[in-house]
C-alpha cells in the first residue's frame, strides 16, 4: 500500500470515460466526409444541366494566351528566369480562370437563400462546415474542366508542359485548393451582403485586384515594393507558384511543400470561418 508523501503533489487522475473514443471520431470523420461529398455533388449536378459555363468561362483564358501571351513571348520585356513568357504566363492564366470561375459562389448562396432552399439546408443534420466545404468542392470540378481546357490551349500554343505523372496529379490537388479557397472567400462575402447585384459588383472589384497584385503574369521581383507585400499575403500567389513548378517545371521560389501548405491553411480557415457565417445568410 502507497502513502501519500505529505506535501508532494498528487498526481491528476484522468476519467477515461472523458477522454475521446477514437471508434467514434473516425465515424464522425466519414459521416462529415459523406455529408460534405453529397453537397459536392448536388451543387456539380447543376454543371451538368448547364454546361454552357465552362465554354463562356474558358473564352478569356484563351484570348489571354493566344493574344496577351504570343504578344509578350515575342517582346521579350519581361525577365521570366529562363522560360518562353508563354509557358511561364499559362499556369497563371489557369489560377485567373479558377479565381474568374469560383469568386462569384456568393451569388448562387444569396439565391438560394431568396428561393428558401437555403433554410432547408439549415434544418438538415449536416454541419455548416460541410455545406461550405461541399460548395467549396463543387467549385473545384468546375476548376478541373478549367485544367483540361488550359491545357488543351497550352498545347495549341506550344506550351512546354511538364509530363511527369506526379505532376499531372498535383495540378488538379492544386486547383482544387484554389477553387475551394476563392469560392469560400466569395460564400463567406454572401453570407454578408444581401442582394446579388451587391454579390456581382464586390467580385467584379475584388478579382482584378487579386490577379494583378500576384505572380500571375509578372514576377514578384519587378513589382513595387509595396505590391510585393501585397503578393506575399496573396493566396493567388502561392497557388500561381505551385502550378507553374507542376505545369511547366520551374522550381518554386518559396518551395512547392510551403505553397501547398500555405493553400491548405487559408483553406481550412476559410472554410471554419464560411461555417460561422453561413448561417447568416437567412438573417
Amino acid at each position: 500500500m502507497t502513502q501519500d508523501v505529505p506535501g508532494a503533489p498528487r498526481a491528476a487522475s484522468v476519467n477515461p470515460a472523458l477522454l475521446p473514443n477514437p471508434a467514434t471520431l473516425w465515424r464522425g470523420a466519414v459521416r462529415f466526409v459523406s455529408k460534405t461529398l453529397v453537397i459536392a455533388e448536388l451543387e456539380a449536378r447543376k454543371l451538368r444541366h448547364d454546361p454552357t459555363e465552362i465554354f463562356t468561362r474558358a473564352v478569356q483564358p484563351a484570348l489571354w494566351l493566344l493574344v496577351f501571351g504570343q504578344v509578350f513571348t515575342n517582346i521579350r520585356a519581361i525577365p521570366t528566369g529562363g522560360l518562353r513568357y508563354i509557358d511561364f504566363m499559362a499556369p497563371g492564366i489557369l489560377a485567373q480562370s479558377i479565381l474568374f470561375m469560383s469568386i462569384f459562389t456568393g451569388i448562387t448562396v444569396i439565391w438560394e437563400r431568396d428561393l428558401g432552399i437555403v433554410h432547408k439546408f439549415l434544418v438538415t443534420p449536416v454541419p455548416r462546415t460541410a455545406l461550405v466545404l461541399g460548395k467549396g468542392l463543387s467549385a473545384g470540378v468546375r476548376a478541373l474542366s478549367q485544367v483540361i481546357i488550359i491545357y488543351g490551349l497550352a498545347l495549341l500554343v506550344g506550351v512546354n508542359l511538364n509530363w511527369n505523372p506526379l505532376a499531372l496529379l498535383g495540378v488538379p490537388l492544386v486547383a482544387i485548393l484554389g477553387a475551394v479557397i476563392f469560392s469560400t472567400f466569395s460564400l463567406i462575402i454572401g453570407s454578408l451582403l444581401k442582394t446579388r447585384e451587391g454579390m456581382m459588383g464586390i467580385g467584379q472589384v475584388l478579382t482584378m485586384p487579386l490577379f494583378f497584385a500576384s505572380n500571375a503574369i509578372y514576377p514578384v521581383s519587378i513589382m513595387p515594393g509595396w505590391l510585393q507585400v501585397i503578393a506575399c499575403v496573396n493566396p493567388l500567389s502561392y497557388e500561381v507558384d505551385a502550378l507553374r513548378a507542376l505545369m511547366v517545371g520551374q522550381a518554386s521560389a518559396i518551395g512547392l511543400g510551403v505553397d501547398l501548405l500555405v493553400l491548405l491553411t487559408v483553406a481550412s480557415v476559410l472554410v471554419i470561418l464560411g461555417g460561422r457565417l453561413y448561417p447568416n445568410v437567412v438573417t
